[in-house]
Order: structure tokens, then sequence, then C-alpha cells
């Protein structure tokens, strides 16, 4: 039986929110041919999904096709993109109103108390559609519901020097964590992260969503700090977690580094698993410090 030649459903709203991240950040210039091999290439990937993606930000007038010709940036596209929920592409093919709502508030666009009168005209949207994007936000920790129908958003990491310290304070914690005498290994903790950092290097960096990303390596690092059997240092991770969601779901945009990163994930396993526990502790040290010193740049 041929094998169909439809692009996998997961795999296009993905591609969709990395060719918009590249145009907000003015990689290409308006009226720019977009060749689709060439972002095929880039984004290591076939043709097919490039393709239905662009034909996605042509719907919403961000690109233009003409025949026999291929893609091009719209002429307008600054003002088709300029604010955050003028266009409801910047999704991971699950809940395009919560990514609206995540950029918007990393933007600085949303006040920090917020009613749901208020999101309903900001988003066009009904009230039941609203109120399931904001539950799956408040189990996120990251907004909290008052009395009456408003929302108040909780303090996030905005700025790079608040996300510098943050994963310097992380550097510490989990390093230390790896050394405390109460410390014994989660088999099947870690029998599921070895399971899920493999699939991350091998498929799971182009086809898992940013928040699928972060959840899975946030809950590694958890998962390491529990082990220690101090409940201080796994609370103090998780709350550092809990801040630095939304300003981390913008530096997933660059997968490129998602392999080696897990690649050291499993490396941190090995070297716990062999009772190289300080090894271990150092290198997670390392690990933490070099993520920060790779992604802070494109903080803030």
């Amino acid at each position: 039986m041929a094998r169909s030649k439809m692009p996998r459903p997961s795999l296009v709203p993905q591609l969709t929110a990395l060719i918009l991240e590249q145009i907000r950040d003015g990689r290409f210039e308006p009226g720019q041919h977009l060749p689709s091999q060439v972002l095929a290439d880039n984004l290591k990937v076939s043709r097919a999904p490039i393709n239905a993606a662009l034909k996605e930000l042509e719907r919403s007038g961000i690109v233009r096709s003409e025949p026999n010709r291929g893609y091009f940036l719209a002429d307008d596209v600054d003002g088709r993109i300029g604010t955050g929920h003028a266009v409801a592409l910047a999704t991971d093919g699950e809940d395009d109103i919560y990514w609206l709502i995540a950029e918007d508030r990393l933007a600085g666009r949303l006040s920090d108390r917020m009613s749901e009168a208020e999101l309903m005209r900001l988003y066009d949207i009904p009230r039941n559609r609203l109120i399931k994007s904001l539950y799956r936000i408040a189990e996120e920790g990251w907004i909290e519901r008052l009395p009456g129908n408003g929302w108040e958003f909780r303090p996030m990491l905005t700025s790079r020097d608040a996300y510098v310290k943050a994963y310097q304070f992380r550097a510490a914690i989990e390093a230390e964590a790896l050394r405390q005498p109460d410390f014994a290994i989660d088999g099947a903790g870690f029998a599921a992260a070895r399971a899920e950092q493999a699939f991350i290097v091998a498929e799971g960096h182009r086809t898992m969503s940013r928040a699928e990303i972060f959840k899975a390596n946030s809950t590694f690092h958890e998962m390491v700090v529990a082990c220690s059997g101090n409940d201080f240092f796994l609370e103090s991770v998780r709350r550092v977690n809990r801040l630095r969601r939304l300003i981390e779901y913008r530096v997933t945009l660059d997968r490129s580094r998602l392999p080696a990163q897990s690649r050291e994930h499993l490396m941190i396993l090995d070297l716990i698993a062999s009772g190289q526990r300080e090894a271990a502790a150092v290198f997670m040290r390392q690990h933490i410090l070099g993520a920060s010193a790779i992604k802070s740049p494109h903080v803030g």
C-alpha cells in the first residue's frame, strides 16, 4: 500500500508558528519570496508540511501566493502581525486562545487583572471557549481566579537579568540535590524520563509542541530533584519552572539545540545510575548554566 503524502496534522501548526516567528523577527522583508524548499531545508522537514503552513499564513493574509511562482510575504505584513491577537497562528495545534494570551501577557499587553468580559471582547470569543483556556492556564500556575468573574496573572520572568538569575539558582539547587545523603533513584521516573528524552532526540524536537517540550524537560529536572528526598528543594525548582514557562515558550522556537539538550539529560541519568552522583552534580550545573548562556541572549 502506498504511503500517504499528506503532512502530519501535528506538524503543520508548529511549522506555521516557527515561520511566523521568523517573520516577526524581521528575517524576511515585506514582499519577499518565501521558497518552500529553502524553508523546508532550514527547518529540516519536507516541502509538504511547509506548503501547508504557508497556506495557513495565506488564509490570514500574512503571505500571498502567485500562480507558478509560490508564496510571498505580504507587503503590509507589519500591520497584520503587529498585535498578539490579530492572528491566531502562533499555536502548537492545541488551543490558539491559550497561545495568544501567553504571547500578549509576555509582551505586556494584558493587565495584571482582567475580567472575563474584557478578555471575551479582546479575543472575540464566547465565554465557554475562554474559560477552557483560562482553566488550562490556572492549572499551569500563571493565573488565578478572583471572586466573581475576574482573573489575576501571577508574576512571571520577563527580563533577561531575571532569567539568568533563575538559571543560576537552578544550577545551585539542582546540583546540590544530587549530593543529598537521602538521594534515592526513582526507577519508574528514570525509565519514563529515558523514554521521553530519547523520543525528543529521535523525533520529538520536530513534532512536539512548545508546551509538551517544556513539560518534558521541566518534569525531568523536577524528577531528579525529587530523588533528593528534600521537599524544599523540589518546591523551589517547581516555583522557578512556573515563573519561566512563558519566556521558555519563546526561546523554544529555536529547536536546533533540543537533541543535544536531551542527550545531556540522558547522560545525567547514566551518571546517576552508575553511582557517579558527584560527577552528575558537576555536569548538571554545567548543563543548566550552558543552557542559560545559549538562550538568555534571545530573551528580552
